[in-house]
């Protein structure tokens, strides 16, 4: 079998230098095409490419999703800042390409690809029905342009729907007065709070309490390598799922 074509979008960054550095140490996969910022994404069309990696910023990402589409590539985007208007664009532009296609498209966005941030959301879901309180602390490299992370974003709004789901009322917060922020950000009920350090890469802890204990569920990534096997992950499953995943913890068998 033939190895499987792949050109990162934001191949100059510090992920998008990890990314290029796995696929060209993977068998199976071939790096086809480095795209930094001046460069064209629909030119990926006549390069090879059955899959674009993109490790971008916000601001760009989306429109470079649409672009590898119209280049007729998958897409697998490890970029954060989506909302759900963003992602319906591109569940719309999906039905439209693969309308016309023998061969659907697929797109996999993950807010993190570390196994390990990934279990422990899934853990923190099962969890959460079991108690009382829950708030989701993330602490990351000052480099980082959103807050708080898609990972911990997405971590809280698993929260919250396990919470409903099992019946439970609001967080219990007795709190009248307080600097602004000091309390984090709210999410979906969910308090979710936003460190930056140098030093730091990628960590998050889940704090959930009842009356006499507590569950503190705790990921971390010290180096990006740890985020290459999701990556990898994704661009070999990504040719057999089309429309649009979200989230890595699709493609595991949890």
């Amino acid at each position: 079998m033939s190895a499987i074509g792949v050109a990162v979008i934001g191949a100059f960054g510090r992920m998008g230098r990890t990314v290029c550095e796995a696929v060209d140490a993977a068998e199976d996969l071939e790096l086809v095409a480095r795209v930094g910022e001046e460069d064209d994404v629909e030119a990926l069309a006549s390069t090879g490419a059955r899959v674009g990696v993109d490790f971008t910023v916000p601001a760009v990402t989306e429109a470079n999703v649409h672009a590898l589409l119209d280049a007729g590539l998958h897409a697998v985007v490890g970029t954060t800042g989506w909302t759900e208007e963003s992602l319906g664009r591109v569940r719309e532009h999906l039905e439209q390409v693969n309308a016309h296609r023998s061969e659907p498209l697929g797109v996999v966005v993950a807010p993190n690809f570390a196994l390990s941030a990934v279990l422990a959301m899934h853990f923190a879901a099962q969890a959460a029905r079991y108690f009382t309180s829950a708030e989701v602390i993330e602490m990351h490299h000052p480099d980082k342009v959103d807050a708080p992370s898609g990972t911990a974003l997405a971590t809280a709004r698993h929260i919250a729907a396990a919470r409903q789901e099992a019946g439970l009322g609001p967080v219990p917060d007795a709190t009248e007065t307080q600097v602004d922020g000091a309390r984090g950000a709210v999410v979906d009920g969910v308090h979710v709070h936003a460190v930056r350090l140098r030093g730091l890469v990628a960590h998050e802890e889940i704090l959930l309490g009842n009356p006499g204990e507590q569950l503190t569920i705790r990921t971390d990534s010290f180096q990006r390598d740890s985020f290459m096997p999701g990556v990898l992950l994704a661009v070999r499953q990504v040719l057999g799922r089309p429309g649009l995943t979200i989230g890595l913890e699709h493609l595991l068998d949890l």
